[in-house]
């Protein structure tokens, strides 16, 4: 007889993973606070409750989420099977009716007859075979268990989140390769770590301009941060004075451009977010921009006039774990492999990367409670490049990510246009992924 499994958290996440490690036949319990103790953001007691957006973004497989839910629809996910149940008219986008979506998973997941849905706050984390999908509003006695367990530093609790671009939108000809006071020349630094956009003073002056009349995102209660220095969104630094950003995340010191020999009157820095060179991080710039003034304002930017935006910046609360440093490939405890984490608590981004790592969490579970090892897919699937950014993002500048086409390897054969190139990604993922899928049966 299987053991028994733990599933901490009733959303998306949780839900999935319920429901798959059921089907393949383990007793489960499924714990949800709710409504014994609710929090800032639910409105009701049902699981799988969508609190922002209603939408699961786009079902095209030449979009990176529409590949993503291709590839969760090869795993049989409950969750996208509640959404087309559920689904609006919203083009190609995955929009749903968020009260019928919930009540389908909800009601499926209470009519398992080997799911027990317990409604209790889980204050430590559980010793046997479990999955931690408590999101971001993670309660402060389990954050605080998971701190504890996983070491000082392991739980972050704001998110600070700047804009990543892709590299191919990056003008090549504005844009100089160095560190400040030419730290790549040192010995043991890293070639390559960086790229500076230089800016001239009245370009400076009216890039200040349009950051400080951006209009902002104007979160939910839940979402709302105490400014700190580790999370200052770069419109509110700028509206401290017009230089203050010149002396904080754009200083120039250290850096001469080589097409002029001098030193810019401000610098944008992009580090590099992947060991590939595909995606780069706007470093400093945290930002509550909506989205279209986002765009608006990076573009503004010398090198930057025509970005490809794989993630937009945020600001939020957001209880999550630095994965590449605390948790296995798998995305369990080191020490306790079968106690799995799944959905935004480990450090992914959305409603469609939050079910997909409830999937994982499951199917591993249940390879390694018949004795198997733990899987992940090949990295040429969204997926599995998704759990190969949070195996290998550096610790020290860990970021929540969502999916994009920057996780992926280059094609084998170089295609320049974007809209073939990407119908190329998914012809290769989806391919891996049913070529994956016999290893798990």
């Amino acid at each position: 007889m299987s053991a028994e499994v733990t599933v901490v958290g009733g959303g998306l996440a949780g839900s999935e993973a319920a429901f798959q490690l059921a089907e393949r036949g383990h007793a489960v319990v499924l714990h949800e606070m709710r409504p014994v103790r609710g929090t800032a953001a639910h409105h009701t007691d049902r699981l799988a409750e969508l609190v922002c957006s209603n939408t699961f973004k786009s079902t095209e497989t030449s979009n990176a989420h529409g590949l993503l839910k291709a590839e969760m629809r090869l795993l049989g996910s409950l969750i996208l099977e509640g959404a087309d149940a559920a689904r609006v008219a919203a083009g190609s986008a995955l929009a749903v009716d968020r009260d019928l979506f919930s009540g389908f998973v909800h009601d499926r997941v209470h009519a398992h007859p080997r799911i027990r849905v317990e409604r209790d706050e889980v204050t430590t984390i559980p010793e046997g075979p479990a999955v931690i999908a408590t999101g971001p509003l993670t309660s402060d006695a389990l954050a605080e268990s998971i701190g504890a367990r996983l070491g000082v530093g392991s739980l972050a609790f704001y998110d600070a989140i700047a804009p990543i671009v892709a590299v191919e939108s990056i003008d090549q000809e504005r844009v100089f390769a160095a560190s400040r006071w030419d730290k790549e020349t040192m010995a043991g630094a890293e070639a390559g770590a960086y790229l500076n956009c230089p800016m001239t003073q009245p370009e400076y002056d009216a890039f200040i301009d349009a950051l400080i009349a951006g209009d902002q995102f104007t979160a939910h209660a839940f979402d709302e941060v105490p400014y700190f220095d580790g999370c200052m969104p770069i419109e509110e630094i700028a509206r401290r004075g017009r230089e203050s950003l010149r002396h904080g995340p754009m200083k120039p010191v250290g850096l001469k451009d080589p097409r002029t020999g001098q030193r810019p009157w401000a610098v944008v820095q992009l580090r590099r977010e992947d060991r590939a060179g595909r995606m780069w991080n706007l470093v400093g710039f945290q930002t509550r921009l909506r989205i279209g003034e986002q765009q608006k304002v990076v573009r503004s930017i010398p090198g930057l006039a025509h970005a490809e935006f794989l993630r937009f910046g945020s600001i939020h609360r957001n209880a999550y774990v630095n994965s590449p440093a605390a948790l296995t490939p798998h995305l369990s405890l080191k020490d306790a492999p079968m106690v799995c984490f799944a959905g935004q608590v480990t450090g992914v981004e959305g409603y469609t990367e939050s079910t997909a790592t409830g999937i994982l969490a499951a199917v591993n579970l249940d390879r390694m409670l018949r004795g198997a090892a733990p899987v992940v897919p090949p990295p040429s699937t969204m997926l599995g490049a998704l759990y190969r950014y949070l195996r290998e993002a550096d610790p020290a500048h860990f970021q929540p990510m969502n999916a994009n086409f920057g996780l992926l390897d280059e094609l084998e054969v170089p295609v320049k246009k974007k809209d073939l190139k990407r119908e190329r990604f998914a012809e290769r993922a989806l391919a891996a992924m049913r070529d994956w899928l016999p290893t798990i049966a």
